[in-house]
């Protein structure tokens, strides 16, 4: 499979520059740029400019030159930190200078921060003396050790022209197709990320999908990515190849898996990344080896009451998707399952926190644990949820895999919705009980070892609605610390089907602060349009309860406007429907929506602005009609008369 260029999307590659005194550096600039060894040449040239066509890749290369001066140290940083690649050059004829690179100027860039690729360049190379042998491997070989960033070292000289084009081809090289994010130089593999794109990539060309690409597979990969098919007799000589030097990277029906990686290792050390690069980039990854973002476009706006969900086809999809990754067929993923369903994404993308331990998973993960995961993914960032869904799989247009819900203020009005998907927001006091529900809603048992959360926390489930159908919950903890500054923002309320408000009806404080809290949602509420139901739950019902505790909780649900208070006792495992009874209150928005007195207020004088404007509408509408009449009346009396 021989290389073939790839058009970059890049307007340009910088290439700076520097190195110590005297070593070259003006001299291979102008060497490369005119094709000549230039007899005089500026202390430090201007921007020298290669064009595109001077590449194979096409894309322009901007060279500059810098003093290693002291007063050109400022100006020397700020080109540094501008660069897409360094060439840090030393003089063959001045071992001294190439004992800088690791006494100066490699630990210079690190504390620049200059994260790009470097090319280490001995210039001079007809002036080094014959009685001064090196063997650059071997005095090199421990610095790029310590110093991961070169790429590659070389030696040239801009007097007999040799390897002069060589050196800004491997800095245009190591931008366009950079070798650390493929191959791992410690472990002189390739990358796990790199790994799992090639798999993804060798399923989707193995299209009868029976673990091993054909001939005619191969040919179709081929012209795919490089634009000319594979003659036999050249099929035959890849097949080999790799056979002779991994067996079971060839079997009877064709290259496997083990086989297609080996081959890409075999190219990246062989020096020819950028054949892997334009595989890579033909299915559509980025220079991190993800998907771009231009592939994987969520295509809706929407309002911030809107959400996204999962279509049914997805949904479907997804079960099937389950169903192949459960090998025993125990109706759960255990670790390993779940791993490999991954294997062709960049990495697991429930592995850290939102996502981490937010679904039931005793034993492993159920169906119902797999979706509401997903369903939770799509909630969050419904961009994530699209680009796994394509790793995984997921070959259909995009725009068929997510559907934008209706806004919540036409649900209102209509006194119904459509989602299958609420977002419970769970406010109160520390010590409230605010996890242990989060947990118990998880079908985790009660521990007495009260761990204190000061974080936001999720957990996702199916449940049943009274509709018959399931609904996907996800219950979001909100830290009572964090709430004044989540308020701020007038959005923040948008994005809730429901809110419940959770105190330790045996603390007064408890209460107190729950019920300040849902005064100051509420009125959050009132004021962005974004009210939602809530809910008030009275949590560790096995305590004895403070003293007018029951009054307490039933007036502020009266002044409010919400229903009664639910009582729960998770340590005895009596929920009182609770979750059932969330889903309820998000399916009726137009119930259950707390008002504050100040509300109330604003209400009422908005009824009676709209009920005065619409009497002097009324009264206007009489006066044009009578107005009318009489002209009427006046013209047929003067036409009688």
């Amino acid at each position: 499979m021989p290389s073939d260029s790839f058009k970059n999307s890049r307007a340009g590659v910088r290439v700076v520059v520097v190195g110590d005194r005297a070593t070259g550096k003006s001299s291979l600039i102008a060497a490369a740029a005119s094709e000549t060894f230039p007899a005089n040449v500026a202390h430090v040239l201007p921007p020298t400019r290669l064009p595109a066509d001077f590449y194979p890749d096409r894309v322009p290369v901007t060279i500059i030159d810098t003093s290693s001066s002291l007063e050109s140290r400022g100006k020397l940083a700020e080109e540094l930190k501008r660069a897409d690649v360094v060439v840090l050059t030393y003089a063959c004829d001045l071992p001294a200078t190439l004992s800088r690179l690791s006494s100066f100027w490699l630990y210079e860039l690190d504390r620049l921060e200059v994260k790009v690729p470097v090319i280490v360049v001995g210039c001079k190379l007809d002036l080094q003396d014959e009685q001064y042998q090196m063997n650059l491997q071997h005095v090199m070989t421990p610095i790029m050790q310590q110093f991961r960033e070169i790429e590659i070292c070389m030696e040239c000289s801009a007097a007999n022209l040799v390897q002069v084009p060589e050196v800004f081809y491997y800095a245009q090289k190591a931008v366009l197709h950079p070798t650390a994010p493929l191959f791992d130089k410690d472990s002189q593999s390739l990358t796990p990320r790199c790994m799992r794109a090639l798999k993804r990539i060798f399923i989707l060309c193995d299209q009868d999908m029976d673990g091993a690409l054909n001939d005619a597979e191969l040919n179709d990969f081929q012209v795919k990515c490089f634009n000319a098919p594979l003659q036999p007799a050249e099929i035959v000589g890849v097949k080999r190849v790799v056979q002779e030097k991994l067996p079971q990277g060839v079997s009877d029906l064709g290259l496997t898996l083990t086989g297609f990686i080996f081959l890409h290792s075999l190219f990246i050390e062989k020096g020819r990344v950028e054949t892997t690069w334009t595989v890579l980039r033909k299915f559509g990854y980025d220079d991190d080896i993800k998907l771009r973002d231009n592939y994987l476009t969520v295509p809706f706006k929407r309002a911030p009451d809107q959400s996204i969900e999962l279509t049914s086809e997805v949904v479907e999809f997804l079960k099937g998707i389950f169903s192949l990754f459960d090998v025993n067929k125990d109706g759960v993923l255990n670790h390993f399952e779940l791993d490999d369903l991954f294997s062709t994404a960049p990495e697991s993308p429930w592995g850290e926190a939102p996502y981490n331990d937010t679904a039931a998973a005793l034993g492993g993960l159920s169906l119902n644990g797999f979706l509401s995961k997903w369903a939770l993914m799509t909630v969050l960032d419904p961009a994530q949820s699209l680009a796994n869904l394509v790793y995984i799989g997921y070959t259909y247009d995009p725009s068929s895999a997510l559907r934008v819900t209706r806004r919540r203020s036409l649900d209102r009005k209509k006194k119904q919705t459509d989602r299958n998907v609420f977002q419970c927001f769970v406010f109160g006091p520390k010590n409230a009980g605010k996890s242990a529900i989060l947990k118990s809603f998880l079908g985790r048992l009660f521990s007495d070892d009260n761990i204190l959360t000061t974080d936001e926390g999720y957990a996702t489930n199916l449940v049943d609605s009274l509709g018959g159908t399931k609904k996907t919950l996800v219950l979001r903890e909100i830290p009572e610390d964090g709430v004044k500054k989540l308020l701020i923002n007038k959005e923040f309320l948008a994005a809730s089907d429901v809110a419940v408000f959770v105190y330790d009806s045996s603390d007064e404080y408890s209460f107190k602060r729950a019920a300040e809290l849902l005064v100051e949602v509420a009125r959050r509420g009132e004021e962005s349009g974004f009210g939602v139901p809530s809910l008030f739950i009275a949590a560790k019902d096995d305590l004895d309860p403070y003293p007018m505790a029951i009054k307490d909780s039933a007036k502020i649900c009266q002044d409010m406007g919400i229903d009664a208070p639910i009582h729960v006792s998770v340590k005895e495992r009596d929920l009182n429907n609770l979750f059932s009874r969330i889903v309820t209150a998000a399916e009726h928005p137009h119930l259950s929506v707390p008002e504050t007195e100040i509300g109330r207020k604003e209400k009422k004088y908005r009824k009676l602005v709209n009920r005065s404007l619409t009497v002097v509408s009324v009264g206007a509408a009489v006066t044009v009609v009578g107005l009318a009449a009489y002209r009427a009346y006046s013209a047929r009396k003067n036409s009688s008369s």
